[in-house]
């Protein structure tokens, strides 16, 4: 049977699977790391503008999440560690064991990637920093002297730099912290607890978790959204898995916000679940731009209508809104999106310009709405006000 989803149920089913239905309860530590699991990870990135990303994520689906309940977590528990799925994220320490397998199959093309960087060749200096680490303990690139590579190298990594993310990308070294945001790198086996850093699956039991889990988190998928979502097996690898598990998946078609149905895969007897999942908070958030809603830019297009791309790195004369604008999700809706910088010298959260979706009207509800969600980001900033630009609704 086939499962049909018009788009306000997709909506329903991806919110849901994603964190962003869940009641406002207190956040516990205990909690925070149930909500980590059940999303899958939190990505993390480097730029403040407001907050960095991994904390903004987290406090969009809970406004009293805290900072220091996750640096225990990774730094105090180990109950997560920090490692690659599409990008550098936080992972719950029990999916360690699969991440096993990334490791393995890094070794060969990083050393012959990154061999490419250093005419002199990087692998030079790599038993070199892994003994300095297995001797002195947590260490940082900044402890390592040497020359610069040449402007125009990639981020411009000097050797021994490459050399520690080697190891971190094949499992030798993992991410015993961050000053400062710089990683601490020690031994794995100093970070990760033994319990999952010990234990071992075989190559289809990986394959296996990695698509199950991924389309547990996703509710509904195409192949290539499931291989896409953790970024640890190829899309044939998922297609493989799809057809090997025709009797524990079932086709649902899935609606688009233009009408048009996709036809994705779900697990069998998802109908039930499906229906039982909350609706929405109503309330209206401002999302990360690296929020996980978003991160498969063409299935939030599908779903929502939302056209959005982060322009950091757009020259500022071909940016179409802004160096780092937050999307805005009402409900089930995305309806707009927001330019804003905390400046924490001045205390204040500067709002510069709000740009609506296409028939999203500016009603006082909706600006008192925001307003609210504002005066949350600002205490979360840590600044006393909001000041809103002359002309921030675009007028």
């Amino acid at each position: 049977m086939t499962i049909r989803l018009s788009n306000s149920d997709a909506r329903r089913v991806f919110l849901a699977t994603q964190g962003l239905s869940r009641p406002r309860g207190a956040l516990s530590k205990a909690g925070l790391l149930e909500l980590i699991e059940a999303i899958g990870f939190v990505q993390v990135d480097s730029i403040a503008t407001v907050e960095r990303a991994h904390h903004h994520i987290l406090f969009a689906r809970n406004p009293s999440y805290r900072r220091e309940h996750l640096t225990a977590l990774l730094e105090k528990d180990h109950a997560l560690f920090e490692h690659w799925t599409h990008d550098a994220a936080i992972i719950p320490s029990t999916f360690f064991p699969y991440w096993k397998h990334r490791f393995a199959r890094a070794k060969a093309t990083l050393a012959e990637r990154w061999r490419s960087w250093h005419e002199n060749g990087f692998e030079t200096y790599v038993d070199h920093v892994l003994e300095r680490v297995r001797r002195e303990g947590p260490l940082m690139a900044r402890h390592f002297e040497a020359e610069k590579r040449p402007p125009g190298g990639w981020w411009n990594w000097h050797p021994e730099k490459t050399a520690l993310e080697y190891h971190w990308r094949t499992g030798a070294l993992a991410i015993a912290g961050r000053e400062g945001f710089q990683k601490v790198y020690d031994l794995t086996e100093r970070v990760i607890p033994a319990r999952h850093r010990d234990a071992e699956v075989d190559e289809a039991a990986f394959i296996d978790w990695a698509c199950a889990s991924a389309l547990e988190r996703l509710g509904f998928a195409t192949h290539g959204e499931i291989a896409a979502f953790w970024d640890l097996v190829t899309p044939a690898e998922a297609k493989a898995w799809v057809e090997t598990n025709r009797d524990r998946l079932e086709p649902v078609l899935i609606e688009g916000v233009d009408g048009k149905p996709r036809a994705s895969h779900a697990f069998a007897g998802s109908a039930a679940l499906f229906a039982s999942l909350p609706a929405p908070l109503a309330r209206l958030r401002v999302l990360s731009p690296f929020d996980p809603l978003l991160r498969d830019r063409a299935r939030a297009e599908r779903l929502f209508g939302f056209s959005y791309r982060i322009e950091v790195f757009v020259p500022a004369e071909k940016r179409v809104y802004g160096y780092y604008v937050f999307p805005i999700l009402e409900g089930d809706r995305m309806v707009g999106r927001l330019d804003m910088k905390a400046d924490r010298k001045a205390g204040t959260l500067d709002v510069r310009r709000l740009w609506l979706e296409p028939g999203v009207r500016a009603t006082k509800g909706r600006l008192d709405a925001l307003d609210t969600e504002l005066t949350r980001h600002a205490r979360f900033a840590g600044v006393e006000r909001i000041v809103y630009a002359e002309g921030w609704r675009g007028e």
